[in-house]
């Protein structure tokens, strides 16, 4: 058998030779990897890093979906920074609407707060799942699945959503469409959209081609 006073030692030396690092606040000044932000050297970490208070202020929902979305992600809220959350906040006037689309990085588990909230997915099996959700209710959306949000109520709706990664990306099908240059025959040609209701959406959503 070993002396106790030498496994204590083995145990100790491990420990301490071990590297461990008790967090990694973003530096959104620094290039961003698919790791996510360099961290910010810890004699500059302050308190301030690990609070955030911008899910308090309403969104700015006079746009054309009448809705608002306010990240805390790493960018916004650096101590989330390789912790593998991230949160935001979803104000939808009457008439609002979140469109469909995806985050590639994250699963979503969104919480009504205020109003009513009809919210769902598109399955890889174009399954579709959805419900009308009061206050309270809470839904979970599947990493990298097309999902969207409607106000069901005819007051303003709140929801705050939570993400399994501190950067979840964006993607929003009707941007990735009709926001960008594609030439408007292959938009058609993919969409089975006719010329008119092409260049219609392009126009209101700044696309060109």
């Amino acid at each position: 058998m070993f002396p106790i006073c030498f496994i204590l030692f083995f145990l100790f030396s491990s420990t301490s030779n071990a590297a461990v690092q008790d967090f990694c606040v973003g530096d959104p000044a620094a290039p961003e990897s698919p790791a996510g932000y360099s961290c910010k050297p810890v004699t500059k970490v302050t308190i301030d890093d690990f609070v955030f208070s911008g899910l308090g202020i309403p969104g700015n929902t006079t746009n054309i979906i009448n809705a608002a979305v306010t990240p805390a992600f790493a960018a916004q809220f650096p101590g989330v920074n390789g912790l593998g959350i991230s949160a935001a906040r979803l104000d939808l006037a009457p008439g609002g609407v979140i469109p469909m689309h995806t985050h590639r990085g994250a699963s979503e588990l969104l919480i009504v707060t205020r109003g009513r909230i009809t919210t769902g997915f598109i399955s890889s099996a174009n399954v579709v799942y959805y419900k009308t959700l009061k206050k309270g209710d809470s839904i979970v959306l599947p990493q990298g699945l097309l999902h969207f949000q409607v106000n069901a109520a005819k007051i303003h709706s709140v929801a705050f959503v939570s993400f399994s990664s501190p950067d979840p990306g964006l993607q929003i099908l009707d941007f990735a469409l009709f926001a960008n240059n594609l030439p408007s025959p292959l938009v058609e040609k993919t969409t089975f959209l006719d010329d008119a209701q092409v260049k219609k959406l392009k126009g209101v959503l700044g696309g060109t081609g």
